[in-house]
């Protein structure tokens, strides 16, 4: 096992699979060679699995699930293995924040922050393992009836490159409490944190089987996985079109799934709201990783008679913002990889063809590598609400405002979008907030606020194109198990 990872990265830099309690390759012995966003340069390479691989991985989770101790493990059992894993990562927290910040090019203060959160969710279901019980029901006379929550099986983790750390521990910790098995698949753009916490899962004393991390191409390792007739439940955070894909997959085998699929998520400022307050959580709402978040807040819809004051003000601040390389921990730091980084220029060369009013735009630092993948931050104003830019995830530092006459209207337009992940609210009046809340179609809505530093105990999912299912707090425990009846008889 490896236990000093700047030394891996220095001198090893080969990363393998965890299976079955123990490093492995993949059986061709081919590898993918990891980049790093700020610079584009090569530093470690992972397995590129195929189908064999995941067949391979997916029985070890299967024989840990039937024939191991895993399922059968009192509750407390698990949970005090999860909240080991937790205290793995704070004591390696430099080391995973450094590895996870190289990884995917993000300021090395949100690999921190990412592995705070990733330990908080193995602190909350460590606790949790034990705390989900079933229910009597009141049934015909001469009949006791009542339900258990159980485990599905096998579950197969689709995870992104965008918060890998944090969305592993989400899977992770809501799928082991229920006492499932685990094959973890990592996006191949940022699979480092997800293996390393894999093997500390080792250290902490998980048995055999019980998680399983495997690397390679979605169009490869994933769709295998996902197809896999052996996996019993699938969770997926990504983009609508692969979730669908996934979906399909899954279906031919009748298994559920869990679906986090984006965002285009509206903030709602009203006249009496406290802008001072506001606006820093505006800009950061859409810069954080760099914007490449989907609950980012990446539409500001503003009360018309304060929105020159509101879309100035954000100007200034937008016009001072720099992107730079993950170890200067400036603003924000680069796109995952070249593909993202030419997305996002494509949306802003578009809307500004388009006549979009560009309001401000950050810079790139002047020390960043002409190699990374950096992309300044731009605001526009005064968008059509049926623009392209405005409907559409563009998953990097683009922030779009609209204005509005009437709560009515300020509605409308949260809604006029495929999306209903997060939303938040700006406004002194209680009986608005509630009003507002209420019939905003988004599965988080925050008021006067966004975010909550990972919200590991909130529920977390969509409506519409954002997915179905939840994740995060208990609702992810239920997710993660079925319920079973049973009937006494007992005249």
């Amino acid at each position: 096992m490896v236990h000093n990872l700047s030394r891996v990265v220095a001198q090893d830099k080969h990363f393998l699979n965890i299976m079955n309690g123990r490093p492995v390759a993949a059986l061709s012995q081919e590898t993918i060679t990891v980049l790093c966003p700020s610079d584009g340069l090569a530093f470690a390479t992972i397995p590129a699995c195929d189908a064999d691989d995941v067949d391979r991985a997916i029985r070890a989770a299967r024989g840990s699930f039937d024939h191991g101790s895993w399922s059968r493990m009192p509750a407390f059992e698990r949970g005090r293995l999860l909240t080991r894993l937790g205290h793995l990562i704070e004591q390696h927290g430099d080391e995973l924040a450094a590895l996870e910040s190289r990884d995917t090019g993000k300021p090395i203060r949100q690999g921190k922050a990412d592995v705070a959160a990733a330990m908080r969710y193995y602190e909350f279901y460590g606790g949790a393992a034990d705390k989900i019980h079933g229910d009597t029901i009141p049934f015909l006379d001469g009949y006791t009836a009542l339900t258990l929550r159980e485990p599905h099986g096998v579950v197969a983790g689709i995870i992104p490159w965008n918060y890998p750390m944090q969305i592993m521990a989400r899977v992770v910790g809501a799928a082991l409490a229920m006492g499932n098995t685990l094959v973890i698949k990592p996006a191949e753009d940022a699979s480092l944190s997800t293996i390393r916490i894999g093997e500390l899962a080792i250290e902490a004393g998980f048995p055999e089987g019980v998680l399983n991390v495997i690397t390679g191409y979605g169009r490869e390792a994933g769709a295998a996985l996902s197809a896999h007739p052996g996996v019993d439940y699938v969770t997926f955070t990504g983009s609508p079109a692969t979730g669908t894909a996934i979906q399909q997959a899954a279906a031919a085998n009748n298994r559920g799934v869990t679906m986090e699929l984006g965002g285009k998520s509206p903030q709602i400022i009203f006249a009496d709201a406290d802008i001072e307050k506001a606006l820093p959580v505006l800009v950061n709402a859409i810069i954080q990783n760099g914007g490449q978040t989907c609950s980012a807040g990446s539409r500001i819809l503003i009360e018309r008679r304060i929105y020159d004051e509101v879309a100035a003000a954000l100007g200034e601040r937008f016009g001072k913002l720099v992107a730079g390389p993950h170890d200067a921990d400036l603003d924000l730091g680069a796109m995952i990889n070249p593909t993202q980084k030419r997305k996002v220029e494509n949306y802003v060369t578009s809307a500004a063809e388009a006549g979009i009013n560009v309001i401000a735009q950050g810079s790139i630092d002047v020390h960043a590598p002409a190699t990374g993948y950096y992309v300044a931050p731009v605001l526009f104003g005064a968008v059509d609400p049926t623009a392209i830019i405005a409907q559409e995830e563009v998953f990097g530092p683009v922030l779009t405002l609209f204005a509005f006459d009437d709560e009515q209207e300020a509605i409308g337009l949260a809604n006029h979008t495929e999306y209903g992940l997060v939303a938040g609210i700006w406004t002194k009046d209680g009986a608005r907030q509630h009003r507002v809340a209420k019939r905003v179609r988004a599965g988080q809505v925050f008021v006067n606020a966004y975010g909550a530093g990972g919200g590991v105990e909130l529920p977390f999912g969509g409506f519409k194109k954002s997915g179905h299912g939840r994740e995060k707090g208990f609702e992810a425990l239920y997710d993660m198990s079925a319920t079973k009846t049973i009937i006494f008889r007992h005249e």
